[in-house]
């Protein structure tokens, strides 16, 4: 939230003028918007009732007296605050996070159940093409959900995608890397599909709760906001609600990119080492 108090603030509360102030909201997020725009209406009504208190202590007025300071409310890139804005690019971040985590887990510890995890070592193929191929039909999967849920959400709930769309799946596939080396490395831990599953739920959980796509991270407490951070889920929510409903670029989304290549390379490569060592 902005607060713009023009150069002619103080000339007009002292020439008797209702002052302007005008206050621009970040309407991305309905939830805090909605408290955002109610609470500078109120500060701006509470703060001219004092105002207009003392300038009568110091004359008398005729009349019924307004207030000295008129509020002016703006609410971007959202201005009817509706839900769907903000909850259909989170559908894409946590559908994408469920796809991946969960069938990648679910790959390979079904093929050692069947007793083919064998067949496929003997083969020529080496350790990390025999990875790529798994992993590959779920990124072509996630990348058609991702086309799914954008034209439901334009066609059917009228959210805009301002951004680029070219941007956003380079960055989609950015994510999908951390997500599916969590789920080759569940895979490399758990034995049954049972225990794999039981292994995600853990994660999927925290993630849905604290990574911001129900609650404001800013609204949580310290340390579940230190939590937060450590969820590849949260980097990426903010990237695709930035790119969706506000259209900004590449240069204001560093920090979160950066972010999810250091999971990419943590994730993917411990998943490599375990996966290699099951192998022997």
């Amino acid at each position: 939230m902005g607060i713009i108090i023009p150069s002619s603030y103080t000339t007009d509360l002292l020439s008797g003028t209702p002052a302007q102030v005008s206050v621009v909201i970040d309407g991305s997020d309905p939830t805090i918007a909605a408290s955002a725009l109610s609470t500078a209406q109120l500060v701006g009504q509470s703060f001219g009732t004092e105002v207009l208190v003392q300038q009568l202590s110091r004359r008398s007025a005729a009349g019924s007296p307004s207030l000295p300071i008129e509020v002016h409310t703006r609410v971007l890139y959202n201005p009817d605050l509706q839900s769907s804005y903000n909850m259909v690019p989170g559908l894409i971040a946590m559908i994408l996070m469920m796809t991946t985590v969960n069938l990648t887990s679910f790959s390979i510890v079904r093929e050692r159940e069947r007793g083919t995890i064998e067949q496929l070592i003997v083969t020529p193929i080496r350790n990390w093409e025999l990875v790529v191929a798994k992993i590959t039909p779920y990124v072509i999967v996630s990348l058609l959900n991702v086309v799914v849920i954008l034209l439901v959400g334009t066609l059917w709930f009228g959210v805009p995608i301002r951004g680029s769309l070219m941007l956003l799946f380079v960055l989609t596939g950015l994510y999908l890397l951390p997500n599916l080396g969590l789920g080759l490395l569940i895979s490399t831990f758990a034995n049954t599909q049972q225990q794999a599953q039981m292994m995600v739920m853990p994660i999927m959980l925290p993630s849905m709760m604290l990574s911001g796509f129900f609650f404001p991270v800013a609204a949580l407490p310290v340390f579940l906001q230190f939590i937060s951070r450590l969820l590849p889920l949260t980097y990426f929510l903010f990237i695709v609600r930035s790119i969706v409903i506000k259209g900004v670029g590449l240069e204001l989304l560093i920090p979160e990119v950066i972010a999810l290549i250091f999971f990419s390379l943590l994730l993917v490569g411990m998943a490599a080492m375990r996966f290699h060592k099951s192998l022997d």
